[in-house]
C-alpha cells in the first residue's frame, strides 16, 4: 500500500476570506490582483476574474503535482473557455500570455517554460 502524505498547511488552512475566489491562495488578495493588473496595463472585467477563478481552481486542485504540466493547463483552459474562443479568446483578455499574465494576476507561479526572457510570453 502506498503511503499518500498530506501537507499540513492544506489541513490547518483558515477558509478563503473571499467567497468569490474559494481556491485563491492564501496570501491572494482582489486588491493585489487588480494593482498587478494596473501595474500590466489591463482593466479587470468580470471575464477577467472568471479565468482568474478557473485557473486558481486548476492550482488548487493538482496542488500536489510536483510540476503543474503547461501543456495539461493550455488544454484545460482551452476546454473550459471552448465556448468563448478558448485560447484565442483568452489572449484578447490577457496579451502577455494568458497563463503567464493570468498567474501573476491570480497570484500563482506560472510553469516555468510560460515565459522565455529572450522572447517574452509563450503561454
Amino acid at each position: 500500500m502506498l503511503h499518500v502524505s498530506t501537507d499540513i498547511n492544506r489541513l490547518i488552512r483558515e477558509p478563503a476570506s473571499d467567497p468569490d475566489f474559494p481556491h485563491a491562495p492564501l496570501d491572494w488578495t482582489r486588491d493585489e490582483a487588480m494593482q498587478v493588473a494596473r501595474e500590466e496595463g489591463l482593466d479587470l472585467s468580470p471575464d477577467h476574474w472568471e479565468a482568474v477563478r478557473a485557473l486558481q481552481s486548476y492550482y488548487a486542485h493538482h496542488a500536489d503535482d510536483t510540476i503543474i504540466n503547461l501543456r495539461d493547463l493550455h488544454d484545460a483552459l482551452d476546454e473550459c473557455f471552448h465556448q468563448k474562443g478558448g485560447l484565442k479568446y483568452l489572449y484578447t483578455l490577457f496579451p502577455g500570455g494568458p497563463i503567464a499574465q493570468s498567474c501573476r494576476i491570480a497570484g500563482l507561479k506560472a510553469p516555468f517554460i510560460a515565459t522565455d526572457r529572450s522572447f517574452g510570453s509563450v503561454a
